[in-house]
């Protein structure tokens, strides 16, 4: 279906062929010939019309052959009395030829009909020695050559038209997807934020507030609910500073400060009074960290402390972070044992979000039971100072 498609004449195509020949007939009917004394006079001037008029429906579809046999209707014209419509039509039929063929065949029509163009007009120079005969090469170079090199021009416009509309789209699509996944790194950063900061007070809150129900003591309920106060005054604040990231910044804002490693020890503070006996070592200096590892370490940290405040059995948990030259270490072990369950839900996405941390920073993150050790659940993480992070974990 699609080959009959394509070599279906075009309704153009077909209006020129019926136009040059009713125009042919018209100078026929009307006595107006090109010339005069030809050895094939009166009618045998519409031969060649009729064969023009014939090949102008397949200049799209068949181009070259169009062509080969027009030049051979027209120099059969020369032997009539001649018709301006047929030469017209054989001109359109050269310019096709360079527009719609193929790519060799319209860099060949030019050249061809150039030497021609010359071959003629010495030919005719030489035969009549007179300078008249140049005229001979000028209608000749007309006739041919001008409208194959207007085809080739008008073809090379166009391709070059195509190309820059190609790059345009594939420029549109290459920056789509740039938005697409600028637009999905977004989003992962803003689920790990929102996270890592409301899982640890939402799990003491939980927590809490399950001792408070299920132990009839006001002392145990007072402090739950004081713990509980704490969490929600602390978790309220993690929300508004995220909510100040997300909004637009105006030029009055202020910008929120993110938190570093020097509020670890408030953070672990703030693990001992929901429960857990937290121990912190910190090994080198961690000031004038880049801004991406300080907040990916603190969030770690962070998460591993909810995670044991979820899922820790009864022990130790230690926070170990050290810096050298070249990274920075953020090690959390918490012990771990046969439990009926977690202390509180959890969404299941904070190794994922630790993961994405240290991945996004060129580091290393490994999380599962330590043997050596004994039954220690380890969070390991390894973030280079050397890499520059990636955009978009800069919050």
């Amino acid at each position: 279906m699609q080959a009959a498609a394509s070599l279906r004449p075009h309704r153009d195509d077909v209006r020129i062929a019926v136009g040059g020949l009713l125009g042919g007939l018209v100078l026929w009917g009307i006595g107006l010939p090109m010339s005069g004394g030809r050895p094939l006079g009166g009618a045998w001037v519409l031969v060649p019309l009729v064969v023009m008029a014939a090949l102008e429906p397949l200049r799209r579809t068949r181009p070259r052959f169009a062509v080969i046999v027009g030049t051979v209707a027209v120099v059969a014209d020369q032997f009539t009395d001649g018709n301006l419509a047929t030469v017209m039509m054989f001109t359109d039929l050269m310019y096709a030829g360079a527009l719609y063929g193929t790519p060799a065949a319209a860099r060949r029509l030019p050249v061809v009909t150039g030497l021609l163009t010359v071959a003629v007009t010495l030919g005719f120079l030489a035969w009549w020695r007179r300078p008249e005969a140049v005229l001979i090469g000028v209608v000749t170079g007309l006739v041919s050559f001008a409208p194959a090199a207007t085809g080739m021009l008008v073809r090379g416009h166009r391709e070059a038209a195509q190309t820059e509309r190609l790059r345009a789209e594939q420029t549109a699509l290459l920056a789509e997807l740039d938005r697409t996944q600028a637009v999905t790194a977004e989003r992962a950063r803003m689920a790990r934020e929102l996270h890592d900061m409301v899982a640890n007070h939402l799990s003491a809150i939980a927590i809490h507030s399950t001792a408070a129900l299920s132990l009839d003591d006001p002392d145990t309920t007072r402090t739950a609910l004081k713990t509980i106060r704490e969490n929600s005054v602390d978790g309220l604040a993690e929300m508004r500073r995220l909510i100040g990231i997300l909004r637009d910044a105006g030029e009055d804002t202020e910008p929120v400060a993110a938190p570093t490693l020097a509020g670890l020890g408030a953070l672990v503070e703030q693990s001992r009074t929901n429960g857990l006996d937290v121990r912190l070592t910190v090994s080198g200096a961690v000031t004038d960290l880049p801004a991406p590892v300080e907040l990916a370490a603190y969030r770690i940290v962070q998460e591993s402390l909810t995670n044991a405040l979820k899922h820790a059995a009864k022990g130790r948990v230690t926070v170990a972070v050290d810096r050298s030259d070249e990274r920075v270490e953020v090690r959390v072990d918490s012990p771990y044992g046969d439990r009926d369950g977690p202390r509180a839900p959890g969404s299941g996405a904070g190794l994922v979000g630790m993961r994405e941390r240290a991945a996004l920073l060129g580091g290393t993150f490994e999380a599962g039971p330590d043997a050596p050790v004994g039954k220690v659940w380890r969070v390991c993480a390894r973030l280079p100072l050397t890499r520059l992070p990636l955009k978009g974990v800069t919050e």
